[in-house]
């Protein structure tokens, strides 16, 4: 009991440390996109269609892993599968930095083990006749072999974080704890386009990688001695602990609480539930929206509008745009208000926000439009596309919480990521296609041409791909119920 027998709030240190995984998940995700276009693809002889293809694998094993990912951490517990989560994906961050050392080494057979020393001997090797393809072949491969470590590791994170929600919050705090610990992606997207492009400028694209993998190492240091479940945690008393378990008693009756026996759950069980399926429609469009303005953002400006990442008014563009999804803090409480102010269900009140939160991304329709008259007007509504999308995950993601029980939340967080993971590879790669075509041919559409006319239709699938979900999870799961194991 803490003094004067108030109420410990010792998980919000645990939201707190969740929110520093997940600012060095985002940072550890923006070097590639805030690198590739003016630092690695000059060095390297990469198209769009190219880098496409490595965001596009990266969504799929991304995908695939977070399917295992989340039985993993169910059996785990929620402390050794962060552990293992972070410990691979800050190990794949560092691999990235030297795939030009082993570029250079496997196609020239001159293993030089420095940044610079490889660098000018690819860009010299370039001038032979048949080994630019052949550079371009070979990093490419290497950076996608990176990358796929990168994406196992980081497909634990949400798993880990919606499990650890579940078991320090009791259900009406957590759509708000969810979107506390989310805007750590906005933080990470802020800090990223002031840092990785000037590192990568004065240093190197080589140590943008290094340095900001090296810090998730630095993180499993704290969490080793933060971490504990909370009947198990000294540091949360007896008031905070009931305050947790608030929905216990409230469901003791029901079929849906934790089974006594902790009985073990099929695999394919969860499937059987219409629940999953609205989770996993809530992931998909949505997030193929959100991984597109996460890894095309820079390109974007750059190519648009002529601004590279390491320049002042690129770097402030990127900035603004994650400035304001932090609009999305404000967002992720709005369920948690509607079942406080109305009485209304947990499920109810989350799918009231989300239909709002759903109209926003309409504005997507006039980023091409409107930003022929300054680049500022593009700037401030891919930033309204990115909160709403963050509020409308901070709550999708705890649809399964609220209908799930605890022993497989981590499961079917896992699997609603495996759809995500997909409609990133759909948006990714199907987006550095489009882009490459379009450029080729010199596309027109809606008054647009060459790659605007790409990204003007990839604008106007993003827009409605919200309002289309909420429908699909609407019709689904129409009223909250509890799921029976």
């Amino acid at each position: 009991m803490t003094k004067n027998g108030k109420m410990s709030n010792y998980r919000w240190v645990i939201c707190g440390m969740l929110f520093a995984a997940l600012v060095i998940n985002y940072l550890d995700r923006q070097v590639l996109s805030l690198t590739w276009k003016n630092f690695i693809a000059p060095e390297f002889d990469w198209t769009d269609a190219d880098y496409g293809l490595i965001t596009g694998v990266f969504s799929v094993v991304y995908a695939v892993s977070m399917l295992f990912a989340g039985r993993v951490v169910d059996k785990l517990g929620t402390k050794k599968g962060f552990m293992w989560a972070i410990g691979v994906w800050s190990a794949g961050a560092c691999l990235h930095a030297i795939c030009g050392i082993l570029t250079n080494g496997i196609v020239t057979g001159d293993w030089i083990m420095s940044f610079v020393g490889a660098r000018e001997n690819i860009l010299l090797a370039k001038n032979v006749s048949g080994l630019s393809v052949m550079i371009t072949t070979v990093s490419v491969w290497l950076f996608l072999g990176a990358r796929t470590i990168l994406s196992i590791g980081e497909a634990g994170n949400f798993p880990c974080s919606i499990k650890a929600v579940a078991e320090y919050f009791p259900k009406k705090d957590r759509g708000f704890a969810t979107g506390v610990f989310n805007s750590g992606a906005q933080i990470g997207a802020l800090i990223a386009p002031f840092t990785i492009p000037l590192i990568a400028k004065y240093y190197g694209w080589e140590m943008s990688f290094l340095v900001i993998g090296v810090l998730g190492f630095v993180w499993m240091g704290a969490w080793v001695f933060v971490y504990k479940e909370p009947h198990r945690n000294p540091r949360v008393n007896v008031a905070e602990l009931n305050y947790i378990e608030q929905d216990v008693a409230a469901e003791s009756d029901t079929v849906a609480a934790e089974p006594a026996d902790n009985k073990k759950i099929g695999f394919l069980r969860p499937f059987a539930f219409r629940q999953t399926w609205a989770v996993i429609f809530g992931r998909f469009l949505p997030d193929s929206v959100w991984w597109f303005l996460l890894f095309w953002a820079p390109a974007f400006i750059s190519e648009v509008y002529g601004y590279s990442t390491s320049s002042l008014t690129g770097m402030l563009a990127i900035f603004a745009i994650y400035f304001i999804s932090m609009l999305s803090m404000a967002g992720s409480y709005l369920p948690t208000f509607i079942i406080n102010r109305t009485g209304v269900n947990p499920y109810s009140g989350r799918m009231k926000a989300m239909l709002i939160f759903a109209f926003f991304p309409l504005l997507g329709v006039g980023v091409m439009p409107l930003g022929q008259i300054s680049l500022w007007f593009s700037v401030v509504i891919i930033g309204i596309m990115a909160a709403a999308h963050q509020s409308w995950s901070a709550n999708v993601y705890n649809v399964v919480s609220d209908m799930f029980p605890k022993s497989v939340v981590a499961t079917v967080t896992g699997a609603a990521g495996l759809a995500s993971g997909l409609g990133s590879f759909m948006s990714n790669y199907g987006a550095g296609c489009l882009f490459s075509y379009a450029g080729a041919v010199n596309m027109h559409f809606l008054g647009f041409e060459g790659k605007n006319a790409g990204y003007m239709i990839v604008f106007l699938c993003a827009s409605v791909a919200y309002l289309l979900s909420w429908c699909i999870m609407k019709i689904l799961v129409p009223k909250y119920k509890l799921v029976k194991l």
